[in-house]
């Protein structure tokens, strides 16, 4: 297989994932196909189904992207629901930040992950505000960190509290008390 062949089949969402895989072995040598492998397994993945999760083609694929060096097809493992949890693990503690705080947006992500990542730079705790699985204790207190985006994706997390939404209600940023306003109107319906 060529290397058009093989970037024309990777545009195929519906390729199956054996043939992701023969390409991936193939050509593992080209960052650019790497990449859009990791596209690829991107795309199928978009729509949660846990038969596809339960591929082991896919888990071992994903196993394989995150030992690449290029850093979008780490990211994309990093997001990944299906990510095993000892990949999210390691891909924890990524020299990359934005690997780390997709690692932290994880639904997957153990919260032993979560608590680690949590003493992370800005940007992995922004990951951490938005993670509807983020413990209690982290959201109350990302609910008063000093950067307004990590507060906002407090005021938007799924599993924030009618008492976290009441405290950002007087928040200085407008956005963030909408916010809260918003998402505590539809808890109390």
């Amino acid at each position: 297989m060529n290397y058009e062949e093989a970037i024309e089949k990777l545009n195929d969402v519906n390729l199956p994932i054996s043939e992701v895989r023969v390409i991936f072995e193939k050509l593992q040598d080209n960052n650019e196909i790497v990449g859009m492998v990791a596209m690829n397994i991107s795309r199928k993945c978009s729509v949660y189904d846990k038969e596809q999760g339960k591929s082991e083609e896919m888990i071992e694929l994903l196993r394989d992207l995150s030992k690449a060096s290029d850093m979008g097809s780490r990211w994309a493992v990093a997001k990944n629901h299906f990510t095993p949890t000892d990949v999210l693990e390691t891909l924890s503690n990524d020299s990359i930040n934005l690997v780390r705080a997709l690692v932290a947006t994880n639904p997957n992500t153990p919260i032993s992950i979560l608590n680690k990542l949590f003493s992370d730079e800005k940007i992995v705790r922004d990951g951490l505000s938005g993670n509807p699985n983020t413990p209690l204790k982290l959201l109350n207190v990302l609910a008063v960190d000093s950067d307004k985006m990590v507060r906002l994706r407090v005021a938007e997390n799924p599993s924030v509290t009618t008492e976290i939404l009441k405290s950002l209600l007087d928040d200085s940023e407008p956005n963030v008390a909408k916010a809260a306003e918003v998402k505590l109107k539809d808890k109390m319906q």
